[in-house]
């Protein structure tokens, strides 16, 4: 009998195994560098969001109101005059991280305006992914 050459099922057991065990190391890891990264993806997106409401302000004179929300700086409100945008590209800058509306409240509570996030629970308060996102 010629000896075939190959793996045995005792070896990639053992090599199993280990990327098993290499997984569970690194994943826990893994996971809270994505919770952050859309944390920190919020922050970015708020200060674009930011700009582009600066940018809105030195055209009109103003801020968008509450109502008119930050959709204002996608299209030209009934009451905004001099408006020159859209002041972003797309639609979907409005949007969090985790899929939810930017609030935008004009005038704000720590400035002119404020705009913020909820976090992954939209709920206020929170802790680590669940933490809000503010722009203040």
């Amino acid at each position: 009998m010629r000896k075939e050459d190959g793996f045995t099922l005792i070896e990639l057991l053992v090599v199993l195994g280990i990327i098993a065990l290499l997984m569970a190391l690194v994943a826990p890891q893994v996971i809270g560098y994505l919770s952050q990264a859309k944390s920190e993806t919020a922050s970015v997106q708020m200060k674009n969001l930011e700009s582009a409401l600066e940018l809105y302000y030195l055209d009109t004179g103003e801020y968008p109101s509450t109502e008119a929300g930050l959709h204002a700086l996608l299209g030209q409100p009934a009451r905004a005059k001099g408006w020159h945008g859209p002041y972003l590209k797309r639609d979907s800058g409005l949007l969090d991280p985790w899929g939810t509306p930017y609030i935008y409240r004009e005038p704000g509570e720590h400035g002119d305006y404020d705009i913020y996030s909820l976090g992954r629970d939209a709920a206020e308060g929170g802790v680590g992914e669940n933490k809000d996102v503010v722009s203040w």
